[in-house]
């Protein structure tokens, strides 16, 4: 069956997956996923992102079959899987080991999840063809995997996750063994395949910068609980907690007491004395503690003078130069780790140790969250 018959077949609005009051407990007492309620949409690259221990992998292995769910239900193209063997869910698996067979040559790994679905000799053939040549290995069908190279490898384990026609993958921590260049250049190759093939993905990382490259839509996990579900976008710009703010990103955090609420602006008195001015977010009223979230690229040094909302008197710490950005600490608003990221090419490269600057940023780009 192709893709597009499934599609009229199955409800195209009606999520591919849906966790509903789903936990997940080892040892009866403590909860290493707490009610999770999320449906994933149909043709969509979900992420779960989050530290070890947050939960993210045991909901893959609950989805994949691997783990039993202790309470709630998780349905399968609306149907309850919870019941169902991990080989009669008809979902492909992507691991970080490649888990590819060692004696059979890469065209026979591919055959394998084709042969184990009773498909005839030419149209394993035929998929195979496609599938190498989807992750650009076409000559390498007669090779084992111990005669590749890990990024090669783990193009075989795409290809057989994808080989027999899911309706989803699951991947996970799929990049973790490559180097630096391998993994990125592998981050696109999956994106611009997912994006080729329509196919639904439920990817694991801890790695955020990989979740925001890839994702449509990520599930930042901690202590069991989704934190935020949000597009790589909204994640980044509009953090809902100080979790998320400082585990997305670079991000400077100032921790202060409430002096004042409006709806659309707060002051707050940041440990050190400096009063700021910052959007409320997640905050209590007067005399409360907050967290001030703030990324390191929007903020100025020496801005125009009227320009941004909050400006103070600081002084250069230091100076890494990384090509396209100069990352400067800054001694402001009693802390000595303020970070400011500045573009290479502005006026402010020249900058020099223990220089006394002015810092500013806008009030919209400082959210104030909890404590």
């Amino acid at each position: 069956m192709n893709r597009d018959t499934k599609s009229i077949m199955s409800d195209s609005n009606e999520p591919i997956v849906r966790f509903i009051n789903v936990q997940k407990s080892y040892d009866g007492e403590v909860l290493v996923v707490k009610n999770l309620n999320l449906d994933i949409a149909r043709g969509e690259f979900l992420t779960m992102l989050g530290p070890s221990g947050s939960g993210k992998t045991t909901c893959l292995m609950m989805l994949a079959g691997f783990e039993p769910a202790t309470h709630g239900e998780i349905t399968l193209n609306g149907r309850p899987i919870n019941n169902v063997p991990p080989y009669k869910r008809g979902i492909g698996m992507v691991f970080q080991n490649y888990a590819l067979f060692p004696h059979m040559s890469v065209a026979e790994n591919l055959a394998f999840p084709l042969e184990v679905r009773g498909m005839g000799k030419a149209e394993i053939e035929s998929r195979i063809g496609k599938a190498l040549d989807m992750v650009r290995l076409p000559e390498m069908a007669g090779r084992r995997p111990g005669q590749l190279s890990g990024g090669q490898q783990q193009r075989v384990a795409v290809a057989r996750a994808l080989v027999f026609d899911p309706d989803l993958v699951l991947m996970d921590e799929p990049l973790g063994a490559l180097d630096k260049n391998l993994r990125e250049e592998m981050q696109y190759e999956i994106k611009h395949i997912h994006e080729s093939l329509g196919v639904s993905v439920v990817y694991v990382t801890h790695d955020q910068s990989e979740a925001l490259t890839m994702s449509n839509r990520i599930a930042v996990f901690n202590d069991g609980v989704v934190q935020q579900l949000s597009t790589p976008a909204d994640l980044y710009e509009r953090p809902l907690n100080a979790f998320v703010a400082q585990f997305i990103g670079e991000n400077n955090r100032l921790m202060g007491t409430v002096k004042d609420v409006k709806d659309s602006s707060c002051t707050v008195e940041v440990d050190g004395g400096a009063v700021v001015t910052a959007l409320p977010v997640n905050v209590g009223g007067s005399g409360e503690r907050t967290t001030l979230s703030l990324r390191p690229e929007r903020v100025t040094i020496n801005p125009p003078e009227g320009s941004v909302a909050n400006v103070f008197e600081g002084t250069v710490e230091e100076l890494i130069y990384l090509g396209d950005h100069i990352r400067t600490r800054v001694n402001v608003c009693g802390h000595d780790d303020f970070i400011v990221k500045v573009p290479n090419a502005s006026e402010h490269a020249a900058l020099v140790e223990h220089a006394k600057v002015k810092v500013g940023w806008d009030l919209k780009d400082c959210r104030a969250l909890d404590a």
